[in-house]
C-alpha cells in the first residue's frame, strides 16, 4: 500500500526489525485450516462404479453444488472428488469475506455489465440470504456475522475514489454509510483513515474452513459420496456419458461438474481464461482486551484499503486480526507448487504495513503466515462453461471472491447441466466468458505490467498510466 506524503515514507521504511520479530515464530499453514475442528478424512475412491453426477473439486464450489443437486433431487445419485482434503485450497485460505457482489463491485459491474447490473444486485443479495439460511439449517458453527465491510480511504485521492463508489451504490440502492475521517477512526482507530465507506449488508464474516467442511457434512448427510485424496488425471467421453480416470479407480458419470478453481487442468478451455495468482495473508495472536480497547472495532466489518495495490482484513471470533492482500504473485507458465504458498518478502512486507496502520499494537506476534493461488481472470469476476455435448460444466475465475459467489457458481452450473432455461442462464454474465490470457511469455509480461502499473498508480495520486488506460479502453477492468 502506498499514500501520499509521510506516510507513505513510513510505510515503507519503518520497522523491518519489528516486523521480522513479529513473524519469527509463525507456523506456514493457514489459520483456518490449523484447527482441531476438521473433520477426519474420508476415503479415496478405488476400483469402479458409476454414478449420476460427478463433482471434481471439494472447494466452496464441489460442496455447493453436491448440496444443492442433493437438496433439489434426494434420489440423485452425487459422487465428490477431492485431490487433496475438502475445502485445502482457496476455500480455506482466504480471508472470510463472504459477499453479495457477483460482478466484483459496483464499478466492475457497471463496466461489464451496466444493464444487468440491477438484475445482478438483487440476485447477489438473494444468494448471500441463501448462504445465511444454509448456514442456519444445518447448524454449521462457522461463526457467521452479517457485518457488512467497509472500504477505507488511506489516501487523499482515494477519499476522491470512495465518495464517487458511495454514489453510485446509493443509485443502485445499496445500504451503505459514509464515515468522514474522525467517524471512521472513531469505529476503528487507524491514523491512516481518511474516510471509510460501510457496505452494511452486502458482506458476512465467516470461518471459510468450518463453512466449507460444515457444508461438505450437510452433503454427506443428504447422501453424496465423498473421497479425498483422489485425483482425477482424466476426463473423457464414453457413450451417452463420462469416464473420470483416478490412480486407483474409474468412474462413470452421466454428467460432470469441474470446481477445481486456478487448477483448471482438465479442459484447455478453462486453462486459457484463468490464471494462478498467489496471494499471501498473516493472523496474529489473540489481542488482549487493553490492546482491543485502543483498536475499537465493536462491530466486525471486513475492511479493505481503496489503493489499487489493496490490503483485505477482518478480526476473529477469538480475538486476532487476519491481515493479508497487496502483492498478487504469478509464476510463469501458470505456475502452482506448494512452495509458492510461502513468500517471506511479502510476509515482511505485509507486517510493516500492518504496524503502521495499527501503530498501537507494536509487539503483537504473527502466529501463521501462509499463501494461497486465486484464479484471476480477465474481467475480475466468475464464468460459466459447457463441454461434451453439455455433459460437463464448469465454473471458476471468481478472483477472490469465491466464498459468496461459489454458491451462484455452482447453481448456475447446474442449471446448465440441466439443460439451462430461465433467469439464470440468460444473463450476461453467465452466458459470456473473459477474454483469454495470452500465451507466455506474453502471459507473464500482461500480468507483470499490470502489477506494476497498478503500484505506480497508488504512488501517483491514483493517476493511470498509458497501460491501464489501454486495459481501461478493452474493458479488461483491471481496477484492483
Amino acid at each position: 500500500m502506498r499514500t501520499s506524503g509521510a506516510t507513505a515514507v513510513t510505510r515503507h521504511t519503518a520497522g523491518a526489525g519489528a516486523a521480522t520479530r513479529a513473524l519469527a515464530d509463525a507456523s506456514p499453514l493457514s489459520f483456518w485450516l490449523d484447527s482441531p475442528q476438521a473433520p477426519e478424512p474420508a476415503m479415496p475412491f478405488y476400483g469402479r462404479d458409476e454414478c449420476d453426477l460427478a463433482v471434481v473439486g471439494a472447494g466452496l464450489t464441489g460442496v455447493w453444488t453436491a448440496l444443492l443437486a442433493k437438496e433439489h433431487d434426494a434420489a440423485r445419485d452425487v459422487v465428490l472428488l477431492e485431490g487433496g482434503r475438502v475445502g485445502w485450497q482457496a476455500s480455506g485460505r482466504n480471508g472470510g469475506f463472504c459477499m453479495a457482489t457477483l460482478t466484483h463491485g459496483v464499478n466492475n459491474g457497471l463496466t461489464h455489465f451496466p444493464d444487468e447490473l440491477e438484475t445482478l444486485d438483487r440476485l447477489g443479495l438473494e444468494n448471500l440470504d441463501e448462504v445465511e439460511r444454509a448456514v442456519a439449517r444445518y447448524g454449521i458453527d462457522c461463526d457467521w456475522r452479517r457485518s457488512g465491510e467497509i472500504g477505507v480511504a488511506i489516501a487523499p485521492w482515494q477519499v476522491d475514489e470512495l465518495a464517487s463508489t458511495r454514489d453510485k451504490m446509493v443509485a443502485a440502492g445499496h445500504d451503505v454509510e459514509w464515515l468522514d475521517g474522525p467517524a471512521m477512526r472513531a469505529e476503528i482507530a487507524s491514523p491512516t483513515y481518511l474516510a471509510g465507506l460501510w457496505d452494511k449488508d452486502g458482506c458476512a464474516m465467516v470461518d471459510p474452513a468450518r463453512l466449507v467442511w460444515g457444508l461438505a457434512g450437510a452433503a454427506r448427510g443428504l447422501g453424496v459420496r465423498l473421497h479425498e485424496h483422489t485425483r482425477v488425471e482424466k476426463l473423457e467421453r464414453r457413450g451417452d456419458g463420462l469416464l473420470l480416470t483416478t490412480p486407483d479407480g474409474r468412474l462413470a458419470a452421466r454428467r460432470v461438474m469441474l470446481a477445481t478453481n486456478a487448477c483448471a487442468g482438465l479442459l484447455p478451455a478453462m486453462r486459457r481464461r484463468v490464471v494462478p495468482v498467489y496471494d499471501q495473508a498473516l493472523m496474529t495472536e489473540p489481542l488482549s482486551d487493553e490492546q482491543w480497547a485502543a483498536v475499537g472495532w465493536p462491530r466486525y466489518q471486513g475492511i479493505g484499503d481503496a489503493a489499487n495495490r489493496f490490503h483485505y482484513y477482518r478480526r476473529t471470533a477469538d480475538g486476532r486480526i487476519l491481515w493479508g492482500g497487496y502483492d498478487a504473485i504469478y509464476h510463469y507458465g501458470s505456475g502452482m507448487r506448494p512452495e509458492f504458498e510461502q513468500r517471506p518478502r511479502t510476509f515482511e512486507k505485509l507486517a510493516r504495513h500492518f504496524f503502521t496502520t495499527f501503530p498501537q499494537l507494536a509487539g503483537v506476534r504473527f502466529t501463521h503466515a501462509w499463501g494461497g493461488a486465486v484464479d484471476t481472470c480477465t474481467r475480475l469476476c466468475q464464468f460459466w462453461g459447457t463441454a461434451h455435448g453439455g455433459r460437463v460444466a464448469y465454473a471458476l475465475g471468481y478472483t477472490g471472491n469465491g466464498v459468496g459467489e461459489s454458491r451462484f457458481g455452482a447453481l448456475v452450473g447446474l442449471r446448465l447441466l440441466d439443460g439451462g432455461g430461465g433467469e439464470l442462464t440468460g444473463l450476461k454474465l453467465t452466458t459470456t466468458q473473459p477474454m483469454a490470457w495470452p500465451p507466455e511469455p506474453l502471459r507473464l509480461a500482461v500480468v507483470g505490467m499490470t502489477s506494476w502499473s497498478l503500484g505506480r498508480a497508488d504512488a501517483r495520486e491514483g493517476r493511470r498510466n498509458l497501460w491501464l488506460r489501454t486495459l481501461d479502453r478493452l474493458g479488461l477492468g483491471f481496477d484492483s
